[in-house]
């Protein structure tokens, strides 16, 4: 049986070695500082805002919440990014997405100070990570590698497998991958033989967007499997990528959906804003 890869101890983790640092810098000493802009009220956004700023008053960051109504223009938005660029308490900018649909989301993102960009996908922190330079990454892959160092499996050498290429998730994912010394394929809905492509994988991760999508002929016996994937089914379950009860029995590591990678997501996004902090 495969061993459980858990997200929310490595998470605590992260969270508790961060809560550590603030309280080194001191009684009265600067200290990191997050903006998250929320843009309208869907339901998730909303709570995702919530923990962010929930996760922030934990560890002793300084942040800031500002919440815009669903009519907001892109010179307003524009306009308060630029503010939050100047900010000397702010170190890290998130602008929550899905925007609304009036909203474009490209110029938005390219606004952000690239030194404040905590989600990682300014163009400029995207050509850092694949030039191999020091940079703020997206927060889901790298709390991938982040599993991954904790639960101390070896990513150099090793084959790896990605299934999806967002610009959320497959393709920074297969850059940290490479940076790490694995040797990486990137599958995608015009790859061939998927299959057979990631049975080839020692790590295999799913990040497709596809219910169960990865069934146990997909993965080599021994290999580590990696679930980014959530999908709720007519029930309202929530289940992954991968079809955990059958992929269990063959992987030799498996990340579990709800609690696997999930939980990562704001942990990273506390460390890339400590790293912003620090410059």
């Amino acid at each position: 049986m495969a061993i459980i890869l858990d997200g929310k101890v490595v998470r605590d983790a992260v969270l508790e070695e961060l809560k550590v640092k603030v309280k080194d810098l001191g009684p009265g000493s600067k200290v990191p500082g997050l903006a998250v802009v929320l843009v309208g009220e869907d339901p998730a956004s909303k709570v995702y805002v919530g923990s962010k700023v929930k996760a922030c008053a934990s560890l002793g960051y300084y942040s800031e919440e500002h919440r815009l109504p669903e009519k907001t223009s892109q010179e307003e938005l524009l306009g308060l990014v630029k503010s939050l660029n100047e900010n000397q308490k702010v170190h890290g900018i998130l602008v929550q997405l899905p925007l609304p649909s009036h909203l474009r989301s490209d110029p938005i993102i390219e606004a952000i100070a690239p030194a404040k960009d905590v989600d990682g996908l300014h163009p400029l922190s995207a050509g850092h990570l694949v030039m191999g330079r020091k940079a703020l990454t997206p927060c889901t892959p790298t709390g991938v590698m982040e599993i991954l160092r904790h639960y101390r499996l070896p990513v150099e050498g090793k084959k790896a497998v990605v299934i999806g290429r967002s610009i959320l998730v497959g393709k920074p994912m297969a850059q940290l991958l490479l940076g790490a010394n694995a040797t990486v394929t990137i599958c995608h809905s015009k790859t061939p033989d998927i299959t057979s492509v990631a049975r080839e994988a020692d790590i295999l991760v799913a990040a497709i967007g596809k219910a169960k999508f990865v069934g146990s002929p997909m993965v080599k016996p021994g290999a580590v499997v990696v679930d980014v994937g959530i999908n709720r089914t007519p029930e309202g379950k929530l289940v992954g990528d991968v079809d955990f009860e059958a992929v269990v029995k063959v992987a030799s590591a498996i990340t579990p959906v709800p609690g696997g990678v999930g939980p990562m997501t704001i942990a990273m996004l506390m460390k890339n804003t400590f790293q912003a902090f620090q410059g």
